[in-house]
Parts: structure tokens; C-alpha cells; sequence
């Protein structure tokens, strides 16, 4: 009996890569001439969320006479930060919630900083705080929780002066406002 000729494989890797081109080829053609379906049938579907995130798609633009230069301006219209710096680029924009007492819009400058815990005028252990006015007999200031939460409703009649800030935007303002940095408050 006579033995069959052996082909090298190069050739074998030939017919193979041949016979996959010819394939996809094939798959190509026909992908091409199936349906295409309309805008409305690829149109994605609403999905509803337990609770909705609110997401920002783009920075808040600072207020109109806020000042120039590096400054921490503060909107108690809408209860925002901006961390703005020398070349009145923001560089961190942020909502915070306020105490029951407003500052008066103007510029003024941070004074005492407190790093360490203590107890807020509400009850909560707040840290990173940064002083820069007082408004009728209370201090205004810039702080976040230590444990990250958000401040609970005041009680009735409490004056209270904290700008309570999320936890990663308090350690934020720390690092930038220094002592003497101006803060400007606006409407």
C-alpha cells in the first residue's frame, strides 16, 4: 500500500488561514445585508432607581463678584464652595449644608484653624475647622463630621454657625485654606 505524501505545514497553516478569511468573509457579507434596526428599537429603555444620585456634568461656575485671586468663595444662595486659585481657576467646587445662621456676603480671611475633634453646636463630632466671621454672637465656620455624615435637622430657635462639609471636601478646604486665605461670601 502506498503511503500518502505528507504536506509541510507551512502549508497546513496556509489552507487554514485561507479557509478563516473565506469564513469570516462570509459572516461579513451577510451581517450587511440583515435587518438594520431603527433609532427607536436600540433607544434604551428608562430604568427607575431606588434612590436617585444627583450627578454633576459640569462644574458650577464661580458667582459673578467674587473677587480674583486665590480665594475659597462661598454661595449661601446656593449653599456651594469653590476652592479658586491665583490664576481664578477652580480647582474643587462643592455643596455643603449651612447652619441656621447666615455670614453677610463680603471677603474676610480664615483665621483659626482646628484640626482636631470636638463637639459641634449640634451634637456631632465635627473636625477641620476653619473660622472666619462671626455673625450675630455666632461663629461661622467651616467643618466636616468625623464620621462623614451630613448634619441632622437643628432644632427650633438653635443658632448654629457650621458649613458642614462631606468628609473628602473638608479634607479638601483644610489643605487649601490656610490661615489667612480670604474667603469671599456671596448671595
Amino acid at each position: 500500500m502506498p503511503v500518502p505524501a505528507r504536506l509541510p505545514s507551512w502549508a497546513w497553516v496556509s489552507g487554514l488561514t485561507v479557509g478563516a478569511i473565506a469564513a469570516v468573509s462570509v459572516l461579513a457579507v451577510q451581517a450587511d445585508q440583515g435587518p438594520h434596526p431603527t433609532a427607536a428599537a436600540t433607544k434604551p429603555r428608562p430604568s427607575v432607581s431606588a434612590q436617585p444620585t444627583p450627578k454633576e456634568t459640569a462644574p458650577a461656575r464661580v458667582p459673578d463678584g467674587s473677587g480674583t485671586g486665590r480665594r475659597i468663595v462661598y454661595s449661601v444662595g446656593q449653599d456651594r464652595v469653590w476652592l479658586v486659585d491665583a490664576s481664578d481657576a477652580t480647582r474643587r467646587s462643592f455643596t455643603v449644608w449651612p447652619g441656621t445662621v447666615d455670614p453677610d456676603p463680603g471677603e474676610y480671611s480664615v483665621g483659626t484653624r482646628r484640626e482636631e475633634p470636638t463637639t459641634g453646636s449640634d451634637g456631632v463630632r465635627i473636625e477641620q475647622i476653619m473660622y472666619f466671621v462671626q455673625e450675630d454672637g455666632v461663629w461661622i465656620a467651616f467643618s466636616n463630621a468625623v464620621d462623614g455624615s451630613s448634619p441632622p435637622p437643628s432644632a427650633a430657635g438653635t443658632k448654629t454657625g457650621g458649613i458642614r462639609l462631606p468628609k473628602a471636601d473638608g479634607d479638601a478646604l483644610w489643605e487649601f485654606g490656610t490661615s489667612g486665605t480670604t474667603v469671599t461670601v456671596v448671595a
